[in-house]
C-alpha cells in the first residue's frame, strides 16, 4: 500500500474540545478527522479558572493577565500550529494515498490498491467503471422489484441496450460515442462502428440485432482497415490479432 507523498486540502474546526483538523479527498471530498487534544483542553482550561479566580479581584487587568498567563482558551481557538496539524495528519495519513500520475492525494474508495493509482488514472479503469454500474444497476433494480416495477426497469434496459448497440464503441475502454466517431475521445483508439441496420447476406432491417432477423447471419461491428475488431489493436497485415488472436475479417 502506497503512502501519501503530500497532505490533501484541510481545513480547521472546533466543537468545545479543542480544535482539531478535518482532511479531503482530492477527489471525491470525503473527509477524515483528526481527534482534538482534549486533555491539553481540559488542563489548560482548569488552569485558566485558577488563574482567573486568583486574579478575579483585580480591576480592569485581571482578564488579560490571565490570558498572558495561560494563553488563549482552547475551546475557541480555531488555528492549528505546524506541530499541531502535522500530529493531526500523522493521524489520518493511513487513510489517504497520492496518486503517481496526477498527484491527487485520494481516499480508499478513489484508489486502486491493485494498480497503484487513482480510480480516473488506473488501467483498469473501464473494469472499475464496469463493476460501479453493475452494483448500481443492481441496487436500482432491487428497488424496482419491491415497488413492482421490474417489468418497467426491464423493457427500460432493453432500450438502453438497443440505444447502445447504434453507437461507434472503444474497444479498448468501452467509451460509447455518435456513429462516425473515427478515434476513442478518451485514449484515442480506433472506434469499432455499430453494426449496420441491413444484413450484408439477405438485405433485411437488422434492427440493430447482433444477428439477421431473417437468415441468422452474424452482424458483426465493422472495424477500421487493419485494426482487431476486438480489442483495437493494429494488425500488422497478419491474419490473426498479436495482441488477442481473433482472427481478421
Amino acid at each position: 500500500m502506497s503512502t501519501p507523498t503530500r497532505m490533501p486540502r484541510y481545513d480547521v474546526r472546533n466543537d468545545g474540545a479543542g480544535p482539531y483538523a478535518a482532511f479531503y479527498c482530492d477527489q471525491c471530498s470525503r473527509e477524515y478527522r483528526s481527534q482534538p487534544d482534549l486533555k491539553g483542553t481540559v488542563a489548560q482550561s482548569l488552569g485558566r479558572d485558577a488563574v482567573g479566580g486568583v486574579l478575579r479581584n483585580i480591576p480592569l487587568f485581571g482578564r488579560a493577565v490571565a490570558e498572558n498567563v495561560t494563553g488563549p482558551d482552547p475551546r475557541y481557538v480555531t488555528s492549528l500550529t505546524p506541530q499541531q496539524l502535522e500530529a493531526a495528519w500523522q493521524q489520518v495519513q493511513q487513510y489517504f494515498h497520492t496518486c503517481p500520475t496526477c498527484q491527487q492525494t485520494v481516499c480508499p474508495s478513489c484508489f486502486d490498491a491493485q494498480t497503484g493509482f487513482c480510480n480516473e488514472d488506473s488501467p483498469r479503469r473501464a473494469q472499475i467503471a464496469q463493476a460501479e454500474a453493475e452494483q448500481a444497476a443492481g441496487v436500482v433494480k432491487g428497488i424496482a422489484s419491491a415497488f413492482g416495477l421490474g417489468d418497467v426497469l426491464s423493457k427500460a434496459g432493453s432500450a438502453a441496450k438497443e440505444a447502445q448497440a447504434r453507437m461507434a464503441r472503444c474497444p479498448r475502454d468501452g467509451t460509447l460515442a455518435e456513429p462516425g466517431t473515427k478515434f476513442c475521445p478518451n485514449c484515442g483508439s480506433p472506434m469499432l462502428q455499430p453494426a449496420g441496420s441491413v444484413c450484408p447476406k439477405c438485405g433485411a432491417d437488422t434492427k440493430g440485432g447482433k444477428f439477421c432477423p431473417e437468415c441468422g447471419a452474424p452482424i458483426e461491428a465493422a472495424a477500421p482497415a487493419g485494426v482487431c475488431r476486438n480489442c483495437g489493436a493494429d494488425l500488422k497485415g497478419g491474419k490473426f490479432c498479436p495482441e488477442c488472436g481473433t482472427r481478421a475479417v
